[in-house]
């Protein structure tokens, strides 16, 4: 940074002679101030597995295909945030929703501090617009939840015993070919001691599925006695708000006009069509200080 920094200042000197630098220095300036603010971020991620790959899972609320588009709007978001981001991501299980959207949709993001970014994202999410499906054009409001997770790696002891495991096999549901749809390749994992459950149907294999949804349990596992580190007694299935009204952390409001707030920092913006093309990292650092401020 103070490279980059010093590269400025001599572009400054050459503009005194030179105005066809600006737009160089113009180019670098908003880089740097990119570059700042992403180092700003991740100097603000101290815990043990911020720096880890992540797991993320959307699930709509209740509301049939309401809620199931919502749950696919998030998924976009997720998904132009992880491209900006340069991480890459793998889909563990996506199920189509019956008319639209998708009914769950389990994601493995790999990359720099994902986990530690992500987290910030943990939550119920609340959609308000006129809805696309109602004949009326009526206003709705619609829920969906997102879950983070991170992904243990080798280094990190998670013991579980193959006694402890039910696997079903069933058949996948939704587009995948022939092959996918007509054979029991999807596999479903419960971990019966916590009631942990990890599936996967998006490969072809059983095998590599199963293994897939031993990754997705892992992780779950690991965030479990991750909690259980903190004193805090209660399961993760328990720590979760019902996805309704009353239990939001960020509201996304189309109409009667344009904003997304966050209920926890108070962070908004009026940018919606920004924050719904993967634009979150100013809420992602209004969380991070609040945190860091209440620690």
């Amino acid at each position: 940074m103070e490279r980059r920094q010093g590269d400025l200042e001599v572009l400054f000197e050459f503009a005194e002679t030179d105005e066809s630098v600006l737009s160089d220095i113009q180019n670098e300036f908003v880089e740097f101030e990119d570059k700042i603010a992403d180092l700003e971020l991740k100097l603000k991620l101290g815990g043990k597995q911020d720096m880890s790959d992540a797991i993320l899972t959307i699930h709509p609320g209740a509301g049939g295909t309401e809620s199931q588009d919502w749950a696919d709007m998030l998924y976009r978001l997720y998904t132009r945030w992880i491209e900006q981001k340069n991480f890459k991501k793998n889909i563990l299980d996506y199920q189509p929703g019956d008319e639209a959207g998708i009914k769950d949709v389990t994601l493995e993001v790999k990359g720099e501090y994902a986990y530690g970014l992500l987290k910030a994202e943990a939550g119920v999410h609340r959609l308000v617009r006129i809805s696309p499906f109602d004949a009326n054009s009526r206003r709705h409001t619609s829920f969906a939840s997102v879950f983070i997770y991170p992904l243990s790696d080798e280094e990190i002891e998670i013991e579980i015993n193959q006694s402890d495991l039910r696997i079903d096999t069933y058949r996948a549901s939704g587009a995948g070919g022939q092959h996918v749809n007509r054979t029991d390749s999807a596999v479903r994992i419960t971990h019966l001691p916590t009631g942990t459950v990890a599936q996967c149907q998006n490969e072809r294999s059983q095998h590599k599925n199963k293994e897939q949804a031993l990754k997705v349990l892992k992780a779950r596992l690991l965030q479990l006695k991750l909690e259980k580190e903190k004193e805090e007694n209660q399961k993760l299935e328990d720590q979760k708000m019902d996805i309704g009204w009353g239990s939001q952390i960020r509201s996304y409001v189309f109409h009667p006009y344009n904003m997304v707030k966050d209920h926890r920092t108070k962070y908004e913006t009026g940018n919606v069509q920004a924050v719904m093309d993967g634009d979150i990292d100013q809420f992602i650092q209004a969380w991070l200080v609040q945190q860091i401020d209440s620690n």
